[in-house]
């Protein structure tokens, strides 16, 4: 964008500037054999750890080991409720009330017990429409319950495919399935941020589009749960699941959440499984009582939840929380626009950003497609002290988070994409990477 300039010494500027700025240091950044800090990249596939978190996690063993089981009332952040804790933030980050959020399960898991109450096929509306390069996750569990329901699992899947010669979805495409195909659907499951392309989709035009041909819409929003703004109350969307070890921070496998829309809140004919927490509170420990659902998304709960990945949890969205989501989303669109001007410094004719440029149809990841690609440059970027992703055929996948990221980030890693490039090619050079550039 032309309001960017090169050289590193407008990186630095833009760092200076930052209000932001300081978050970094409340993060664990990593570091080679010889103590420098590498340029991570990779927030969209594991985010790092906030330096708080062992505090957090230490606090719940501390009083494991005074109190134990009467941690579950006394310790300092009683362990009954402690989901509790967790809901405000994270309903604030995913755009949602709090009654529509829990933190609980998995992943899959938690898209699993959605589709038990929102995917009730019938004989004649029975299919599942996913985007066609949905992760593969997504894929096999929507496969799975048309198994389950007695459907094939080809025929009853439909995929919004992006056109020949082209990588990112039309919604003219998808109006035009549903224009044919609506009244045999009977679920629309989406990538909210699609995981190869870094395309955002519009939540609420999808939603709005299945729901005028009767299908229930729900969400796989882990690549933008921290993201983007998901505004998931106002998408109008029947449920949303998201993990929070990408942009959330919260460790590997840490528990994932889940949104229900307030129209569902009281909806005790729905069917789900169930379990003890998403049962009434008040009774939940007197044995003999039949069951008592919970309002809102807690009533989707089964068990109680561990505490010691809630409790990293908790430590990453008090960040957030002080942050503000506001300010990351501005700051991650200057950080991305950012980067992608030094990118097309470089010539679409080797690298190609296949994410779209318009910045509400897409996070901070960028997905760069490489000619003739065979994983070299990915390779040559890892020994020189990058850490970002490969996906298969060709595309590397970068991610500045605005939580811990810098414009000076942004700037080394396109110099080092710049020297890998000319290495690739078999250029010698003595350029010094760390030279401003005017």
């Amino acid at each position: 964008m032309s309001e960017h300039k090169l050289g590193l010494d407008y990186a630095i500027e833009q760092d200076q500037n930052d209000i932001l700025k300081s978050y970094r240091n409340l993060f664990h950044i990593p570091k080679d054999a010889q103590e420098n800090e590498l340029i991570y990249m990779t927030g969209n596939s594991l985010g790092l750890q906030p330096k708080q978190t062992k505090n957090y996690i230490n606090q719940e063993l501390e009083d494991w080991a005074n109190l134990g089981v009467e941690g579950h009332t006394e310790a300092k952040n009683p362990w009954l409720p402690y989901h509790e804790f967790l809901t405000k933030n994270m309903a604030e980050i995913v755009g949602a009330k709090p009654i529509e959020v829990v933190v609980m399960n998995t992943l899959t898991a938690n898209l699993h017990f959605m589709m038990v109450s929102f995917y009730q096929p019938t004989k004649t509306r029975y299919k599942i429409l996913i985007e066609s390069d949905a992760f593969p996750s997504d894929k096999y569990a929507v496969e799975s319950q048309l198994r389950h329901h007695g459907f094939d699992d080809k025929e009853g899947l439909i995929l919004w495919k992006p056109r020949e010669h082209e990588e990112l979805l039309r919604y003219e495409d998808l109006e035009q399935i549903l224009k044919t195909q609506g009244d045999e659907i009977a679920l629309i499951m989406i990538g909210g941020v699609n995981y190869y392309t870094g395309q955002y989709f519009d939540l609420k035009r999808i939603t709005q589009l299945g729901h005028q041909y009767g299908c229930k819409v729900g969400f796989d929003c882990a690549h933008g749960a921290g993201n983007v703004k998901l505004n998931l109350h106002d998408s109008g969307a029947d449920f949303a699941v998201w993990c929070t070890y990408k942009y959330l921070n919260s460790g590997p496998g840490s528990l994932a959440g889940c949104f229900v829309h307030e129209r569902h809140a009281h909806r005790k004919d729905l069917n789900r499984f169930t379990g003890w927490w998403s049962h009434n509170k008040q009774t939940r420990f007197n044995m003999r009582h039949e069951f008592d659902q919970l309002p809102g998304a807690e009533g989707w709960q089964l068990s109680n939840p561990p505490i010691l990945s809630m409790a990293a949890i908790k430590a990453s969205l008090d960040i957030f929380n002080q942050a503000g989501i506001e300010n990351l989303i501005e700051k991650s669109k200057k950080l991305t626009s950012y980067f992608e001007f030094l990118l097309k410094q470089l010539g679409e004719d080797v690298i190609r950003i296949i994410t779209p440029s318009n910045p509400q149809e897409r996070g901070c990841q960028l997905s760069i497609q490489v000619k003739n690609a065979d994983k070299n440059l990915h390779d040559k970027l890892t020994k020189a002290g990058v850490i970002s992703d490969w996906r298969e055929p060709d595309v590397i996948r970068c991610a500045p988070v605005p939580l811990y990221n810098s414009f000076e980030d942004v700037y080394r890693l396109v110099e080092k994409i710049r020297l890998s490039l000319a290495l690739s090619k078999g250029e010698g050079t003595n350029r010094n990477e760390n030279k401003p550039e005017h």
